[in-house]
């Protein structure tokens, strides 16, 4: 779930990114349903941040087990104390960069849902995958697709054109990889994984209030709010959901909407 450029100064607060995702851990559950596990596979769960699906895929597994991996250190650690092995015995937690897995004829199945669009290059991704994974095995990846949270992006863009703002951004970048599944085919099959789909899926990412709004932007917008001194953070976040609102305003219900698009890919290990 962490960007795998180490220039990025920013880490994850496991804890209040587990309280501030009630839509990855929805998409989450759909995507899981999608798997039918038999309940015997060998799982390994790319991204698994908090480690509450990674737990939900290892109860779906009684006699297999599940790996979860995470390249933030953070996210591992709450995994572990919140999963632990005396209580999950078929749940493992290991603090790994998914552009260098080095597991091989390992799993029966790969997951990953809302951390892929973190790492620019998927090549590198998708190589290790095949790799891991055993003849015949699969994978369902779910993450930020092309066109992903647009009107956040045209929001943020004319927030920072203000001189209130800018300054804290000279010589910012940062590339999410949202990619479309034309793109996404071609790159699975060339790591020797055979594509069954790749589909861009619209989504209507829910917030009932501006606070609720706040917490999203506060835990995962974070290469952005590391480019702020903390005491700037909340006016910034203020700012931007003000702008944001200009442009896309709540419902009768007060309720705000984000237009979000994933990238869902499956495929399977050629023989």
């Amino acid at each position: 779930m962490v960007p795998p450029d180490p220039s990025q100064s920013f880490t994850w607060n496991a804890a209040d990114y587990s309280k501030s995702s009630p839509a990855q851990q929805q998409w989450a559950q759909e995507l899981l349903e999608k798997l039918r596990l038999s309940g015997s596979e060998q799982v390994l769960d790319i991204g698994c941040g908090d480690g509450r699906v990674t737990a939900a895929i290892a109860a779906c597994v009684p006699a297999g087990s599940v790996t979860g991996i995470d390249s933030s250190a953070e996210m591992i650690r709450f995994a572990q104390e919140h999963y632990p092995r005396s209580t999950h015995k078929n749940l493992t937690f290991v603090h790994m960069d998914a552009c260098r897995l080095e597991l091989f004829n390992k799993f029966d199945v790969v997951f990953s849902n809302a951390a892929l669009h973190w790492i620019p290059d998927h090549k590198p991704v998708l190589a290790g995958i095949a790799r891991s994974l055993r003849p015949g095995g699969r994978i369902l990846v779910q993450m930020g697709g092309r066109g992903n949270a647009a009107q956040v992006f045209e929001a943020l863009t004319v927030l920072l054109e203000n001189p209130r703002w800018a300054g804290y951004f000279d010589g910012f970048s940062f590339t999410f990889g949202f990619f479309g599944p034309e793109e996404y085919r071609q790159w699975m099959a060339d790591a020797g994984l055979e594509p069954v789909r790749a589909d861009l899926i619209p989504k209507d990412m829910v917030y009932p209030d501006r606070e609720a709004f706040a917490a999203w932007i506060r835990t995962t917008w974070l290469p952005w709010m590391a480019r702020l001194p903390e005491r700037e953070q909340p006016v910034f976040i203020r700012d931007f959901i003000d702008k944001y609102l200009s442009a896309n305003p709540a419902d009768t219900d007060g309720m705000i909407h984000i237009g979000m698009v994933r990238l869902e890919a499956e495929a399977i290990k050629r023989v």
